[in-house]
């Protein structure tokens, strides 16, 4: 309204709008972002805890490492332990030499922080996967049973979860960033209107899908290959290590942008303008890059989660063949789609609002237009705060409602307890690999239709001709934006918490599910244990020799042992082993 109708700038004071884009900025850059990145962080850290444990199982419940056999466990802990102290380290690499610093070196000294973090994080996951895990570990494959596998093998695991943060920050600004090509077409499509920039937007975020999964179907496969589902969650472990580093970077957009709009409401000398309008076309990128790296760490956090549910229920697998099943995985790629549009529907309905309010108060409110009239800043706040809270409702139980209907329903129907882990697994692979894509494409358009509409502030040349703000070709822009600000700050990061929440209620549900209760843990697995005990006296000298054969889940060990000494010796010893028939050997 008050860019294109009443053709104001968009941090004027004038308009009433101003403060609740700002404190908008504030709620969902920085502390919404702030709340997915530490959720993604910490649900990471607990998924390869639990895999930690299987590890442990996997070698007869006993390693012989440096922290009393449970080293594969606290591993993933330390590595975020390490990641918040070498995080602060990388903030203070942070700075730069003058005031009149120009973008280029701006982001030089971000990414000089950045890649510092990532590199000391690197080295921390080599000297904390050497120390606190055995050399050789053996972990089970599903459906290639048990395999032995190096510590050094864990360690390229984390290498992975590495790279691909770092690879999807810039696949996300190659499509995002201010003077890239998928940017200039969509300028290029404004000329001939707001219907052409949006479908040039459109395609821009579904094109950006391609490198991005492409990226993390190789992390996957990678990290298994490395360390079956335990390398997976530490891939991801490692790669949330830099989480507050991320953090900070993505919060000095909206940071930024705050500063200019305070620099441009308080009436600033043009020189504190221009240093803010540096630091917010570098923000901008941040922004972006920041949400694509979100993007990463729910996907790769969500698969740790379902390898971890898979893990915990003992389902051997899950057979999309069955059609219960079946149903169940495309019941799961609807759930975003329908999330998407009810957050969609929840920005549509709180805009309305607000595009009312401030005609209302340009129309009722006299001297606004001339600066002698204050609008009502507060009413503005206050629609966006109660629509947020009100229309969240509906999208929260359809997230929560779903994974229990799966789970407990059946129940009352008397089906079998893993048929329905397989169905629930099923809905959660559905949630996961249609939300990531929704997130991916939703983010990438979002932010090429607002770097697009950035692009006229410099100027942008369209048919031979230099076309600034006010152009047809702007508003056009304008309306782009308009369309894509839900995608990249509503719609799009809701799917990280969607997919990552169905992942945690699966897991929490899965005890009741599947086979890792105490009382099928006993019931299922099988332990066998044979002694044969020998005997031999010569002169008065006893020698009892024990041989003991454990099998545990196929898994065959053999012990032996010797004791020496006097006839009284001997028996002691065995009647202390509860070995029977001592008296029977005594009379041979």
């Amino acid at each position: 309204v008050g860019k294109v109708e009443a053709g104001i700038p968009e941090d004027d004071p004038r308009n009433p709008a101003t403060i609740a884009d700002n404190v908008g900025d504030n709620v969902g850059d920085v502390a919404g972002m702030g709340a997915d990145l530490f959720g993604s962080y910490v649900a990471t850290v607990l998924a390869a805890m639990v895999l930690g444990n299987y590890v442990i199982e996997d070698m007869g419940g006993s390693i012989s490492d440096a922290f009393g056999g449970i080293g594969p466990i606290l591993l993933p802990i330390a590595i975020a332990g390490a990641g918040i102290i070498i995080s602060i380290i990388g903030t203070l690499l942070v700075s730069i030499k003058s005031n009149d610093a120009k973008e280029d070196e701006v982001m030089s000294a971000l990414n000089k922080g950045n890649w510092t973090s990532i590199g000391l994080v690197a080295i921390s996951c080599y000297v904390l996967c050497m120390w606190m895990l055995p050399e050789t570990m053996k972990m089970e494959f599903f459906g290639e049973g048990l395999k032995e596998i190096s510590s050094m093998s864990v360690f390229y695991a984390t290498l992975v979860g590495l790279v691909v943060g770092a690879v999807i920050s810039s696949v996300t600004e190659y499509y995002t960033g201010l003077g890239k090509s998928p940017i200039l077409k969509i300028v290029q499509q404004s000329s001939t209107g707001a219907g052409t920039n949006i479908i040039a937007g459109l395609a821009t975020g579904m094109i950006s899908t391609f490198p991005s999964v492409l990226l993390f179907a190789g992390a996957i496969w990678a990290s298994y290959f490395f360390a079956g589902f335990y390398g997976v969650a530490l891939a991801a472990s490692a790669m949330m290590a830099t989480t507050a580093m991320q953090l900070a970077i993505d919060a000095f957009g909206p940071i930024s942008d705050n500063a200019g709009g305070i620099a441009e409401m308080s009436e600033q000398e043009p020189i504190v303008r221009e240093r803010t309008d540096i630091l917010d076309s570098v923000g901008n990128t941040t922004a972006a890059t920041g949400k694509g790296f979100a993007i990463a760490s729910a996907a790769l956090t969500s698969l740790a989660l379902f390898a971890a549910y898979v893990t915990f229920t003992g389902i051997d697998g899950i057979n999309i063949f069955k059609a219960p099943v079946l149903a169940m995985l495309f019941v799961g790629g609807m759930v975003p789609v329908v999330f998407s549009a009810l957050a969609m529907n929840a920005v549509g309905k709180a805009a309305m609002e607000m595009v009312q309010e401030v005609r209302r108060q340009f129309k009722e409110i006299p001297g606004i237009m001339e600066g002698t009239g204050k609008p009502e800043y507060d009413k503005c706040v206050a629609i966006s705060t109660q629509a947020s809270l009100k229309e969240m409702m509906l999208p929260g139980v359809l997230t929560i409602g779903f994974p229990l209907l799966i789970a407990f329903v059946p129940m009352l129907f008397g089906m079998d307890n893993l048929a329905i882990a397989e169905m629930l697994g099923g809905y959660m692979a559905g949630v996961t690999v249609s939300g990531v894509l929704w997130a991916i494409f939703q983010n990438n358009a979002g932010g090429a239709w607002d770097n697009a509409k950035k692009s006229f502030e410099a100027g942008v040349e369209i048919n031979g001709e230099m076309t600034y703000k006010g152009s047809d070709a702007h508003k056009a822009a304008v309306t782009g934006d308009t369309v894509g600000d839900p995608f990249k700050d509503t719609s799009g990061p809701s799917m990280n918490i969607l997919i990552k929440l169905t992942c945690l209620i699966g897991l929490v549900i899965a005890p009741i599910l599947g086979g890792h209760s105490v009382e099928s843990e006993l019931a299922s697995n099988d332990h066998q244990i044979t002694k044969e005990v020998k005997i031999d006296a010569e002169n008065d000298v006893w020698t009892m020799t024990v041989n003991t054969e454990k099998n545990e889940n196929g898994i065959v060990t053999n012990e032996s042992e010797t004791i020496s000494g006097t006839k009284e010796e001997v028996m002691s010893e065995a009647d202390k082993r509860g070995i029977a028939a001592m008296g029977q050997i005594d009379k041979k």
